[in-house]
């Protein structure tokens, strides 16, 4: 169900910082833009906590699929602490990854584990890039059978054109983890 208004439970506002609080099923559920987005550049800081998952999710277009959260993902978790890093494959379900389809390729020392990170989500047409703490740690082109054959190999692949829709909305995932995001920037392109 959409909401149009802040969460009333599960997510906290604070001085322009909102944190997903660790509540299981009883969490606010996930945070998604009114608008959709086609060609832009999104930042925003994050901060994990020991053993948290969560996600920053773009071209989602609910009632599309069963799961009305289904999107590509910059995946927001602690690489060393929660058991999703270690599936997938060749690492791509660790922090800044294309969720379950490309490994965000981080110089050693780039993150601070449980201080703010910055992500940069850029898109323009089908080129999208992946930045954490001014460092490109990915890129890909979508709408090409090189992308439609990693999502084939992915949790992805019953979802039809996964991944290239022209526009959709931007979500905050709440996975029941603590997880903050603080200034949240989007600009058209």
């Amino acid at each position: 169900m959409r909401a149009e208004a802040f969460p009333e439970k599960g997510w906290g506002l604070t001085n322009g910082m909102i944190t997903a609080h660790p509540n299981g099923a009883q969490g606010g559920g996930d945070i998604i833009t009114v608008e959709k987005f086609r060609n832009f550049w999104l930042s925003v800081d994050f901060k994990l906590t020991p053993g948290a998952n969560s996600g920053i999710k773009y071209f989602i277009n609910p009632g599309t699929y069963r799961d009305p959260s289904i999107g590509c993902e910059f995946q927001v978790l602690d690489d060393d602490l929660h058991p999703d890093a270690k599936l997938g494959v060749a690492g791509n379900r660790t922090v800044a990854s294309l969720y379950d389809l490309i490994r965000a390729d981080k110089p050693e020392g780039l993150m601070d584990k449980y201080g703010w990170n910055t992500a940069w989500i850029i898109v323009q047409d089908n080129h999208v890039e992946h930045w954490l703490n001014g460092t490109k740690v990915l890129e890909y082109e979508r709408n090409t059978q090189m992308f439609n054959a990693l999502v084939q190999y992915s949790k992805f692949a019953p979802n039809e054109g996964f991944g290239n829709f022209e526009e959709g909305h931007i979500l905050f995932q709440d996975h029941g983890d603590r997880v903050s995001y603080r200034n949240i920037k989007i600009k058209k392109l």
